[in-house]
Order: C-alpha cells, then structure tokens, then sequence
C-alpha cells in the first residue's frame, strides 16, 4: 500500500509543560488508522499540529503529492493541507444545509451558485436527498454528522483528521454512522486518521491502532487488524475480538 501521509519525530510544548514527544506515524492510501488514548492524553494535540494549527517544536509532516506519487511535500505547519473535522459538528444554524455543506467552495473563490450546485450533487451519496433547504436544527445528530463529513470532504484533500465525531450520538446511530462512513470512505477513495477512546469502536472500523499514552505522550504501540472489513456487530462477540480488546487494555495501562 502506498503511503499518503507521514510524521517524523514530531515534538510539541506548551511553556514548561511538554505533550508530545517523538511521534511519529504512517497512512496509507485508503486506509482508516485510529489513535487510541486516554482522555487528555494529547491525541487532539498532534491533530493540530498535523492540520497546521498548531507548529509542532521539531519534527516533520509530509503529505505525498497527488500529482507526483514519487513526490513528497512537507506541510509542516500549512493549514488547509488536510481536512480536519472536530467532534461538534460546527454547522452554522443560520445557513440551509446546502450552505453550511458549500462552505468550503466559497472560501476557496467559487461562486455561491456553483458552490451550491458541486455540494448538492454528493447530497445523495451522503445520505442527505431532501436537506438541502433545511437548517442544522431541522436535522437528527446522525444526518448533521453526515453534512459536515461532506463539509470536510468537500475542503478538496484525499485525507481526512476525524477527532471523535460520532462519540456525541446514541449507540445505534453510532453504529450505523461507522457502517455509513467505512462505505463512503471506501467509494471516493479517502484516507483517515480517527481520534477515539473508545476500544469497541476503533477494533471495528480500523486497518491499524496507534495506541498513544504517557506524559509527554508518545506512540507506543502500532496493532494491525488483521479481520476483513466490513465487520458487524457479530464481530464483538467472537474470542479474535475479545483478544484485540485484552491486548488493548494491557497496552493502555
């Protein structure tokens, strides 16, 4: 598999207080990676930093170019080099969905026609016919999820930095919306980086865990796994599960 993203040695304090400390990481092309840590543990630190809100203190982040497969860039502190959706989904109530969605072409120059007209086109494969002249309070927590997902997709970067977005929905709906995105991920060929503390939900939808602890945090453990995707809720019942879940466990504590 082809590399898309990496980080070396990436190191980030805050005055005395150090965070982070020698990170470093892969992503491969159509793959969904987890990092798998603690609350607090400095998880939505290095997205920052991986995004270019934040400069880390030393260290290095290279996003292959999509032009030039042999071609690395180093983004190292370039905001807008990949999409970063937090765990709100931040759509602005005053907009129509239509818009909150079309944002990103806006502020890249299109005009609001033809930004309207590019966003709706995926409002079908996201799930979202018939919202486009709603407002974010006329829609359910997993539908606004998914517009801002679209949201994310549509800043126009091949990977995408998820912090915990599913965490605030109820259990069915969460289940469904990983199902959902896995499918979606698969079909316009994205790559993800997926912020959880959640062990079930990071077994289930990922090709391979970072597991992320101490302080300053560091990258501790990688643990590939290794049962074919898509997996059902079946999945957690079966002794490979539990195994992955106590190898886990034993790696967080």
């Amino acid at each position: 598999m082809t590399e898309v993203l990496k980080g070396e040695k990436l190191n980030k304090s805050f005055g005395e207080k150090e965070v982070l400390r020698d990170v470093s990481f892969s992503l491969h092309e159509g793959e969904l990676v987890c990092l798998l840590g603690v609350s607090g543990v400095g998880k939505t630190t290095l997205f920052n930093v991986l995004s270019g809100i934040t400069a880390p203190d030393s260290g290095k982040v290279f996003l292959r170019d999509a032009e030039n497969s042999e071609e690395w860039s180093d983004i190292t502190s370039k905001s807008g080099k990949l999409s970063y959706m937090l765990q709100k989904d931040l759509l602005l109530p005053h907009k129509k969905v239509v818009d909150n969605v079309a944002l990103p072409l806006v502020l890249k120059g299109e005009s609001k026609k033809e930004a309207r007209k590019k966003a709706a086109s995926f409002f079908d494969q996201f799930g979202l016919s018939g919202t486009e002249e709603k407002y974010p309070a006329q829609l359910s927590g997993g539908m606004r999820q998914r517009a801002a997902l679209l949201r994310t997709y549509l800043c126009g970067n091949r990977v995408a930095l998820l912090d915990e977005p599913f965490s605030a929905l109820d259990t069915i709906t969460r289940t469904a919306m990983q199902e959902w995105y896995l499918k979606v991920m698969e079909e316009i060929k994205l790559s993800t980086i997926f912020i959880t503390h959640d062990i079930d939900e990071a077994i289930l939808i990922s090709d391979r865990i970072y597991i992320m602890k101490g302080s300053p945090a560091t990258l501790t453990e990688e643990i590939i796994i290794q049962k074919p995707k898509p997996r059902d809720s079946s999945f957690t019942m079966t002794e490979e599960f539990i195994d992955y879940k106590k190898r886990i466990r034993e790696s967080l504590s």
